[in-house]
């Protein structure tokens, strides 16, 4: 098992159901944990082999920055199933912040774990 980490990962996309956020787009920082199983990757230094971080991370950037969401734990959510997709990854860790969601906070965040169902 070996894990990447994909670390604040800044999008904007239009989260919220008040109404000074709506048709807003907003900040966004993503922390995403990645465990998946290798294929010999670690050992034979092909490219090929390795599970492809970029991609994913192209994935996740049209799915939030595409959409609209009202709550984090949507975001969260919907980021850890398509990445639960891909058959190597075995779990998800999945932190979403908010800046300057209240005043006086320099973030709110919602963290997410899910599991492969095996």
């Amino acid at each position: 098992m070996a894990t990447i980490f994909i670390k604040d990962l800044l999008l904007r996309t239009q989260v919220g159901f008040n109404p000074h956020e709506l048709g807003k787009k907003q900040d966004l920082v993503l922390n995403i944990s990645i465990n998946y199983l290798t294929q010999g990757e670690e050992l034979s230094d092909e490219p090929g082999e390795a599970l492809d971080y970029r991609e994913i991370c192209k994935q996740i950037i049209a799915l939030v920055e595409g959409n609209s969401f009202n709550l984090l734990e949507k975001v969260a959510n919907d980021v850890a199933d398509l990445i639960l997709s891909i058959p190597r990854v075995q779990s998800v860790e999945i932190e979403v912040d908010k800046p300057h969601a209240l005043r006086f906070a320099r973030s709110v965040s919602f963290s997410l774990s899910k599991t492969t169902r095996q």
